[in-house]
């Protein structure tokens, strides 16, 4: 139960962190949020929970597949913005494509074989 505590305390500040430094400073707020922290949070929780190092190299390639498709949010969002776009609706629809896109790169993905 302790640990699983450190772990929401742990994570969450990560994440006010970076919002935090986002106020003050977006380029470094971006710089943090591009890290890999969470995955590497999350490699060091489960490794921690398992004492398995194959779990933990099978996330990391899990990861680096699953990616891909993210990039979509944070090329749509900006560009909505851009074009006088309300937040919410931005967002919004941002995470809709974001969705669409992980679903078809799975069926892709699928169909060459590889699932995750």
């Amino acid at each position: 139960m302790i640990r699983f505590a450190i772990k929401i305390l742990l994570t969450s500040i990560l994440i006010v962190t970076i919002s935090e430094v986002g106020k003050r400073n977006s380029i470094m707020a971006a710089v943090y949020a591009s890290l890999p922290l969470t995955t590497i949070l999350a490699m060091v929780w489960l490794y921690l929970d398992t004492s398995d190092a194959q779990k933990v190299s099978t996330l990391s390639w899990n990861v680096l597949i699953a990616v891909i498709p993210s990039h979509i949010f944070l090329i749509a969002f900006p560009l909505l913005v851009k074009f006088g776009v309300n937040f919410w609706i931005s967002l919004t629809i941002s995470m809709v494509l974001t969705a669409i896109a992980y679903w078809v790169y799975v069926v892709a993905l699928k169909h060459f074989g590889i699932n995750f």
